[in-house]
């Protein structure tokens, strides 16, 4: 028995109402986690960031951890320092510094530890991130710039941290910024904060 025309068409509809319910699925209800697993597999089928000039980063991506994370931007607080993340699961770019993929060090912060919630944090892992692991950013046009970790480092509150805002070697860097160590109740913050950092490949 042939298909009308008129029942072709239910079905070509039908199949594509399947698909549009499918990705929204996929967008809203994949743990992060998962989205990250997704993206790390099809990061090759991304545009390059090439010879063109960085854009305003929008996504962080980690692999190795299963980060995902949208990228807010600040500057600085009442004391001077870098501003932190508002929730858990953002990143916070440092705007008064570098563009990530330009000249310098640009950085990127993030909570560590639980909320009392019992939610995690997006940085609970940055401390399993090896030298060779590799860091994604997205810009907003979609183009992906690739860091590859370099090193690790663990810094005192008072320690002088010019070096992660700050390099002359004309390359470009990512550092990521996260806490570290134990809890102090009385100044509710942690006792040491840690660096990760990264070269452009």
């Amino acid at each position: 028995m042939k298909l009308g025309m008129l029942s072709k068409i239910k079905i070509l509809v039908f199949i594509f109402a399947i698909f549009v319910l499918y990705t929204s699925f996929l967008f809203w209800f994949i743990p992060q986690n998962s989205a990250s697993s997704v993206i790390a597999e099809n990061i090759a089928t991304i545009p390059k960031i090439g010879q063109k000039s960085p854009g305003l980063p929008i996504y962080l991506i980690i692999p190795k951890i299963n980060v995902y994370a949208p990228v807010i931007y600040v500057g600085t607080n009442s004391n001077g320092a870098m501003s932190v993340p508002n929730g858990p699961d953002e990143v916070a770019w440092f705007d008064l510094g570098i563009i990530p993929g330009d000249s310098g060090s640009s950085v990127i912060a993030g909570h560590f530890g639980p909320w009392k919630n019992g939610q995690g944090s997006v940085f609970d892992n940055l401390n399993k991130l090896k030298s060779g692991d590799k860091i994604y950013i997205e810009d907003k046009e979609g183009l992906i710039i690739t860091f590859v970790v370099k090193e690790s480092l663990i810094y005192n509150l008072d320690a002088d941290t010019s070096n992660v805002f700050i390099s002359n070697d004309g390359k470009p860097h990512l550092n990521l910024i996260t806490c570290n160590g134990g809890w102090d109740k009385i100044s509710q913050t942690y006792f040491k904060r840690l660096v990760v950092f990264t070269d452009e490949e």
